[in-house]
């Protein structure tokens, strides 16, 4: 049960090494009124974001990072000495692939980030309070993009005068707004890494991220999304994040670590109802511990914006990858349950129809999809040539 309390606390065990081993300060970037790409006006948008290194004079030696669906801008350092480390952490730092004492790495929190509940995180969403009404927008917030996530990144980019990326990386959906940087801006981006992601989101994935969303709208708290000043749907987000944690596993590690252990000596799960397997109730616990630092609303909106992406957001995917022209390197799982390994090769495929390079790196590993955040110092050395070549 000790093992089972460990990864509650993050499910997600951290690597052993780590590389920039500094003090992050964590700052607000804030711009007027933005259009989205359906046309809808936000009134105002502030979004949180962190940067590790120099801008050198040139300003040409940023390297963007882009986060997953659960993530934050903290790629990287702690905010306090006692602080959680960022989730590459490993990668990012002095003499690491991503060396900061060549490159200046940053990374933003996106709009609509789920994770309203921690104090590092800034981000403008249905939770955040209408101008025009003095209250939070809920359901009223516009539908958003994977492009206007693109859209604000490069808002704040133009503010620090940096014109061209050096490389843009990130995982799951930081990989789709790699896509999406190098198909809407390929004038700005030198390199693409995606890390287990593929071009668009296909029609099974569509389906799971419907069902990842479906027990919010089910739980009786959400009140169509005007929980603000009640209570909110915890269970329901719960069950939610509880779904997006499975799929981004993989029945060979879950089989592996916990078999079928019953949560609780003595407590046969054959004998109650109550009773519980001890992979089961470790589920429950982190997503009780995630859903007590995110929101409901800004789920669904990240579920809906990753089910519209179409790499160029255009009539093909071949057309919005043909419009890529940096050298694309696509880190990808065998395992990966979210985005199948099919898709990521046809992605590659598509890129190359026009000449332009695209690498495939596979990762070893039993974590599936989270492979991705967890295995990338398997592939250090051809990251460190990528962003060489």
């Amino acid at each position: 049960m000790r093992f089972a309390m460990a990864l509650a606390a993050g499910l997600v065990l951290a690597p052993p090494a780590f590389g920039y081993d500094g003090i992050v300060e964590k700052q607000v970037f804030e711009m007027g009124p933005y259009t989205t790409v359906g046309g809808d006006t936000i009134a105002e948008v502030r979004v949180g974001w962190e940067a590790y290194g120099e801008l050198n004079e040139a300003r040409d030696n940023a390297i963007l990072i882009t986060h997953f669906y659960s993530g934050t801008s903290h790629a990287a350092g702690r905010y306090s000495e006692e602080g959680p480390r960022g989730y590459w952490d490993y990668l990012i730092g002095p003499g690491r692939p991503l060396d900061t004492d060549r490159f200046y790495v940053l990374s933003s929190d996106t709009l609509v980030n789920l994770n309203t509940g921690d104090p590092n995180v800034t981000t403008t969403g249905p939770a955040s309070i209408d101008p025009a009404t003095g209250e939070p927008y809920a359901m009223d917030f516009p539908v958003v993009t994977i492009r206007d996530f693109v859209n604000v990144q490069k808002a704040l980019l133009e503010s620090l005068g940096i014109e061209r990326l050096h490389a843009v990386m990130g995982a799951s959906m930081g990989a789709l707004q790699t896509f999406e940087w190098a198909s809407a801006y390929p004038e700005m981006v030198e390199r693409v890494i995606p890390v287990i992601g593929a071009g668009a989101a296909d029609a099974f994935l569509i389906g799971w991220l419907n069902a990842w969303a479906a027990p919010i709208r089910l739980d009786p708290n959400w009140q169509g999304g005007d929980y603000y000043g009640g209570t909110p749907p915890t269970a329901g987000l719960a069950e939610a994040l509880k779904l997006v944690t499975l799929h981004a596993n993989h029945w060979e590690w879950a089989n592996a670590s916990f078999g079928r252990a019953w949560a609780t000596e003595g407590e046969d799960p054959a004998a109650s109802m109550e009773h519980l397997f001890q992979f089961e109730a470790v589920l429950d616990q982190v997503a009780a511990a995630r859903a007590a630092k995110s929101d409901a609303n800004h789920f669904l909106y990240l579920a809906k914006a990753n089910q519209l992406f179409l790499t160029g957001h255009g009539g093909s995917l071949a057309g919005g990858l043909a419009a890529i022209e940096a050298p694309t390197l696509l880190i990808y799982s065998d395992e990966d349950l979210i985005f199948v390994p099919e898709a990521v090769r046809e992605t590659a495929t598509l890129i190359r129809a026009d000449g332009t390079p695209a690498m495939l790196v596979e990762l070893q590993g039993e974590r599936g999809h989270l492979d991705g955040v967890l295995s990338l110092g398997q592939v250090e050395e051809r990251l460190r040539a990528f962003l060489e070549e």
